[in-house]
């Protein structure tokens, strides 16, 4: 029987395996669709940001928002530049599934460093934060899949 670690890192490769980012050159990924909406360039580095605060956290660092911002700002859109995030993408991700692979199965449903309480009275465990990891990047993975069906990028 596998183990519910292996189970979380098979989601989290999942779903960075689907790459909606994928044919879309630097043109497209900093292209903004709609006055106010993100782009795809900013929506891979707020998932590259997310991913590093969540390794942090995992590793023991109190919640926070990460230290690369919530929504980083885009460097100038060049294909090296965009070479480069999806490098850092990649990396994030390595790093993230390294780190939960070291995890130890019975810290799964310990709490995270995190000072805020449920109702139940209860922080945020790892079990939900990872969980909650994947959810996030699906999201985002499908924005970015949408406005390169829709054709907007």
């Amino acid at each position: 029987m596998r183990s519910e670690i292996a189970r979380i890192i098979d989601e989290l490769e999942r779903e960075h395996e689907g790459d909606p980012w994928h044919g879309i050159d630097y043109r497209q990924a900093a292209h903004r669709p709609l006055p106010g909406a993100h782009t795809i360039w900013e929506l891979v580095l707020h998932m590259i940001s997310w991913k590093n605060e969540v390794r942090r956290r995992i590793e023991g660092a109190p919640a926070g928002e990460p230290l690369e911002g919530d929504w980083p700002k885009a460097p100038n859109p060049t294909a090296e530049a965009w070479r480069d995030t999806l490098a850092a993408l990649e990396s994030s991700h390595r790093s993230l599934v390294s780190s939960v692979s070291s995890l130890p199965e019975d810290t799964l449903f310990q709490p995270t460093n995190d000072p805020r309480e449920r109702e139940s009275g209860l922080g945020v465990d790892h079990y939900v934060l990872l969980h909650g990891m994947v959810q996030h990047d699906v999201y985002h993975a499908g924005q970015i899949a949408l406005l390169k069906k829709t054709g907007i990028v």
